[in-house]
């Protein structure tokens, strides 16, 4: 076995909150697919993509390393929100815990010495940033625009794709 049983059992923990996140992405999707902002729901129904490759990501280096894949029961997601503000605050609460919890691993791998889980951990810790980044952002344009005013956010989100 290429994994300690305590890292093993912490990555298994970790792809429950990938899967997790997947779910409450696609419920702040539905949210804003509902009122019809397509380009918000878009950028969601793909962070939920995201957070299941992330999941499949875990579940192969597990399995690559020999480890025992557990996968943890999967909470609900929240189901609706009272503000699109609400929502993407939601969204940018769980990329701040979801760094956390990468960096809980690495500081694992790194107490084990484990240089490939270091490896394996760094892409994700590096992608933190950016998550982290893009939702602070998306909360603080949608603060300034206010709800009723949320067609420009879209507006916003087209300027932003054409711009990168």
């Amino acid at each position: 076995m290429l994994i300690s049983a305590e890292l093993n059992k912490a990555l298994n923990e970790q792809i429950g909150h990938e899967l997790g996140a997947g779910l409450q992405y696609l419920s702040i999707a539905g949210y804003f697919d509902k009122q019809k902002l397509k380009l918000l729901a878009n950028l969601f129904f793909k962070q939920a993509e995201e957070e299941r490759d992330h999941a499949l990501k875990f579940v192969h280096y597990v399995l690559n390393t020999k480890g025992d894949l557990q996968i943890p029961a999967i909470p609900a997601p929240t189901p609706g929100f009272a503000s699109a503000e609400e929502a993407v605050a939601a969204a940018l609460k769980w990329e701040e815990q979801v760094t956390g919890q990468i960096n809980a691993l690495m500081a694992l791998a790194n107490k084990q010495e484990d240089y490939l889980a270091q490896g394996f951990l760094q892409g994700f810790i590096d992608e933190q940033l950016e998550e982290v980044a893009k939702m602070d952002q998306l909360v603080s344009v949608i603060r300034r625009t206010g709800e009723k005013n949320l067609i420009m956010v879209e507006a916003y989100l087209v300027h932003i794709d054409k711009a990168g």
